[in-house]
């Protein structure tokens, strides 16, 4: 977004009696490019500053809690006792043979990674409206490096999961080993949906209270109460544009060791992502310019 130009010392004498002072330096001036550049090389020029942000989140997420961490797996295990409850012992809603308390929780561990950091990037621009207006630095830098911060979350609620697996006695199978791929689609979703979100966010700020409306909508269309296999085979395709919903199934696959893994809904999943994530960049690129002046 933009370059920088060298600017010559003026020439002749400074108007001033400090002998100090005759002589100056030369300085840099940004100044905006034309076009859109995504600059995605500026992300690794300013690693450091990620690192704090990402710090500087968890720090004020754990800060003066009662709990601490137990608010991590609090949600999630809420969450899962209703859906037993409801959707597992009176609606009888299958499991694929898997017992329902971990067959929810296995999607809702991936499921809030999503979530929070969606609700926590799409308004991080306007939470940090301090730091953008008094210095330059990649916006971008913002909305990433809140949905790292929430990594940590991730890491806790997994090891209840797994702890709740050898509860009742269900190992992970081989295919564990590509469970990563699917955090990093669930990581993938949340960044394009949130660049698009937190632009529009500054620009306006009735955005936020979308949001909240949005996710809880977005979890009754993603398969962690139920199977996909509930849906008609002629929809599956539809069914795949909601990218969670091959995050959702592949993570349940991977750890789960779920036989009939539908890979066709993983792949339209995946072009979904692919396709929203390179129309956010560049659409957050595009709005960067003004975040610092409406912010």
């Amino acid at each position: 977004m933009h370059k920088t130009e060298s600017i010559k010392p003026a020439q002749g004498p400074v108007p001033t009696g400090n002998s100090d002072h005759d002589s100056r330096k030369p300085f840099a001036v940004r100044k905006p490019q034309s076009g859109i550049s995504l600059q995605l090389r500026e992300l690794y020029e300013y690693h450091e500053l990620i690192y704090f942000l990402i710090w500087r989140d968890i720090k004020v997420r754990y800060k003066q809690t009662a709990l601490g961490v137990i608010w991590v797996v609090l949600q999630p295990l809420l969450t899962m006792g209703v859906f037993t409850i409801f959707f597992g012992n009176l609606a009888k809603i299958p499991s694929d043979g898997v017992p329902y308390p971990i067959f929810t929780f296995a999607a809702l561990v991936p499921w809030q990674l999503f979530a929070n950091a969606l609700s926590n990037s799409s308004n991080s621009l306007v939470n940090s409206r301090d730091l953008i207006t008094k210095v330059y630095f990649p916006r971008l830098i913002i909305p990433f490096s809140s949905i790292l911060g929430g990594l940590l979350d991730f890491a806790i609620a997994f090891v209840v999961l797994l702890l709740m697996m050898l509860y009742y006695g269900i190992m992970p199978t081989s295919a564990v080993f590509l469970l990563p791929l699917f955090i990093i689609l669930a990581i993938a979703t949340a960044l394009a949906v949130s660049l698009w979100l937190s632009a529009l966010n500054v620009m306006y700020r009735d955005v936020r209270y979308t949001i909240p409306f949005m996710t809880q909508f977005w979890l009754f269309l993603t398969p962690i109460a139920y199977p996909s296999s509930l849906v008609p085979e002629k929809w599956r395709m539809l069914y795949g544009l909601n990218p969670m919903a091959g995050v959702v199934e592949g993570f349940r696959w991977a750890l789960l060791g779920k036989s009939d893994q539908d890979w066709s809904l993983v792949v339209v999943s995946s072009v979904v992502v692919v396709v929203l994530l390179v129309g956010g960049l560049l659409y957050f690129r595009r709005m960067e310019r003004n975040f610092a002046d409406v912010v």
